[in-house]
């Protein structure tokens, strides 16, 4: 659609009301209902408790000692907390005001909390800003959380209306047109405008949904939507047409879920004008959350995402009522409210509104499925025996992903809500997680994978390191995924690697993994690492077992004669911030030779 066409369209857009939100529009008649309905009975508890917690607290304030850690040492956690706590008090005081709306003292809380976030230095985070910012600049930049932070006022000051004083409303437009609208038209372009990740769905999709919003100048809505569409052409072709999420199950729902908030109030507003969920790719992303569970709350969580999930119940049902491809998960996956670390509104208010009485799933589990997503290079397989469930996920693709980690013929193994093959996943984000260093952090090189160390070498980082799928299959009684990867490595002598991994669905079923190379010269050392978050122990020559908490287990078994197992415990930072127990299982090669065959079976006792 050109500037003329959009223009035409947003002069005869619908005009922005509550109906945007409401069936008929009525606030008052759904949060009466919202307070006394079975569906949303624990949502609206947790944030009545949530309010309980906050009552008497002062707000938190953002410090100049707390902005300035990032610059000094390259930690982001102590300026973040209490950023994302001042939204989590927005948020809370919103929902009470809104669930409430005779309680004066409840108004007052959030009149003082969106003033104090009118008066932020700047909405972004210290670790989005160029170094060389200053108190002149600072509002030239726009980061994901300066975005949302935009689209979240824009959204309360609609939502609330009137019941705010009109000098508050008056000063969420200023900032918001200061500190976004502004920029992202003069100042840009910025380079998330084109990045095909979950920056540009968050980024532009908040500042086009807050347009949307809030500006009633055709001309400048239309600049702004023009910017905003073509950010969200650039983030779908960061997607192959398997729709899966490189950056993980956690980057979906953030990037995707902030491209479904934008679209459908564009749509809405367009009345059907401008519709991205009839494109064949849209309808794609939407079902990837269904197929990257691989058992309970626990997804392959490749890439920087962490390894149990929690869902956001509103943008699976919007989904789910627009696609009759698109699943709805199983009740006991919601994401509660305080969940979220970063207090995100937009997804938090849409688990509200969007939620739909019987969508939800009563099972404890998605059902068996297996998938192989072929862009990606990705095959996820969910298994149920006995009455429990099981799960195997493996990977090629390539070392240049978004969140990338050095991880080509990564594997996950679960089995009766363990993890016994594992993937660290994301870990604590500083200056150097982003930095040169980003593959010496275990979670991020291939030293914290289940992937081979060939001659003391890891897999390295870029596009040219890359997996090729050989074969892959998914079927009733066994799922196979063979890869060759010795592009992963930049060692000169490796002419080939192919790993076999074959997932047989028996009654406890197990894992074939074998990994045959082929070396021109002299190697000297060859290593198979296992990454598990249960401690190994040595049953017997030829057997490690991996200990259930309780009982069972697996049980690697490898040929003593070619190997020697060695057992390691480590550590590394999660992403909050804490320390983390792993181990590493490596079996050494006793005899390294030019050629080689390594099998190894991983059996569920």
């Amino acid at each position: 659609m050109n500037r003329q066409e959009l223009f035409g369209m947003i002069e005869r857009m619908k005009p922005v009301n509550l109906s945007l939100y409401y069936p008929d529009g009525d606030s008052d008649v759904f949060w009466t209902q919202a307070s006394l309905s079975e569906l949303l009975k624990e949502d609206i508890c947790e944030i009545r408790a949530e309010a309980q917690r906050l009552d008497g607290q002062p707000i938190p304030e953002l410090t100049d000692t707390l902005f300035s850690i990032y610059a000094r040492t390259g930690s982001r956690l102590e300026y973040e907390r209490i950023y994302f706590e001042r939204r989590r008090r927005l948020n809370t005081y919103v929902f009470m005001t809104l669930l409430e709306p005779d309680h004066v003292r409840l108004l007052e809380n959030l009149e003082n909390t969106l003033w104090s976030i009118c008066e932020e230095y700047t909405w972004c985070l210290p670790a989005h800003l160029p170094s060389d910012h200053n108190a002149e600049n600072i509002n030239q930049f726009i980061d994901l959380f300066s975005s949302e932070t935009a689209f979240t006022l824009s959204e309360i000051s609609l939502l609330l209306g009137e019941r705010l004083p009109q000098l508050l409303r008056f000063r969420i437009r200023h900032e918001v047109e200061r500190r976004i609208f502004r920029p992202f038209i003069e100042c840009g372009p910025y380079e998330w405008e084109t990045a095909r990740h979950n920056w540009s769905a968050v980024c532009a999709g908040s500042i086009g949904a807050a347009a949307l919003l809030m500006l009633d100048d055709p001309a400048v809505l239309t600049d702004i939507l023009l910017k905003t569409e073509q950010s969200m052409s650039y983030y779908l072709e960061g997607f192959g047409d398997d729709g899966a999420c490189l950056e993980g199950l956690s980057y979906w729902n953030y990037g995707f879920g902030y491209f479904t908030y934008y679209s459908d109030l564009l749509r809405v507003r367009s009345e059907g004008k401008v519709d991205w969920f009839a494109t064949d790719k849209v309808r794609s992303i939407a079902q990837f959350q269904q197929k990257i569970f691989i058992g309970g709350n626990f997804v392959a969580n490749f890439s920087d995402s962490e390894p149990q999930i929690h869902i956001h119940m509103g943008l699976s049902h919007y989904l789910a009522d627009t696609y009759p491809e698109v699943e709805c998960p199983p009740a006991v996956l919601r994401a509660p409210y305080a969940k979220d670390h970063c207090s995100r509104w937009a997804p938090a208010f849409r688990n509200l509104i969007w939620r739909r009485t019987g969508d939800e799933k009563q099972d404890q589990d998605w059902g068996a499925a297996s998938y192989y997503l072929p862009d990606a290079g990705w095959l996820v397989s969910r298994y149920q025996s006995g009455g429990s469930s099981f799960g195997f996920a493996a990977k090629g693709g390539h070392n240049a992903e978004p969140h990338n980690h050095n991880d080509l013929g990564q594997f996950i193994l679960l089995g009766e809500g363990e993890i016994y093959a594992a993937d660290l996943g994301s870990g604590e984000y500083t200056a150097e997680y982003f930095g040169a260093g980003r593959y010496q952090y275990d979670c991020n090189g291939s030293q914290g994978h289940s992937v081979p160390i060939i001659d003391g070498q890891y897999q390295q980082a870029g596009k040219e390191h890359s997996a090729t799928v050989l074969y892959a299959s998914t079927a009733s009684v066994r799922d196979e995924l063979t890869l060759e990867l010795f592009q992963a490595y930049e060692v000169e002598e490796l002419q080939s690697l192919v790993r076999s991994m074959v997932w047989y669905k028996e009654q406890r079923p197990r894992l074939e993994l074998t990994d045959e190379y082929r070396f021109n010269g002299e190697l000297v050392s060859w290593t198979e690492r296992f990454v598990t978050w249960r401690r190994p122990k040595i049953l017997r020559t030829g057997v490690v077992l991996l200990p259930g908490t309780e009982v069972g287990g697996v049980e690697v078994i490898y040929d003593a004669q070619i190997v020697e197992p060695e057992i390691t415990a480590r550590e590394y930072r999660d992403h909050f911030g804490r320390e983390t127990a792993w181990y590493t299982l490596d079996f050494h090669l006793l005899q390294p030779r030019a050629v080689g065959k390594l099998a190894f079976t991983f059996q569920f006792i």
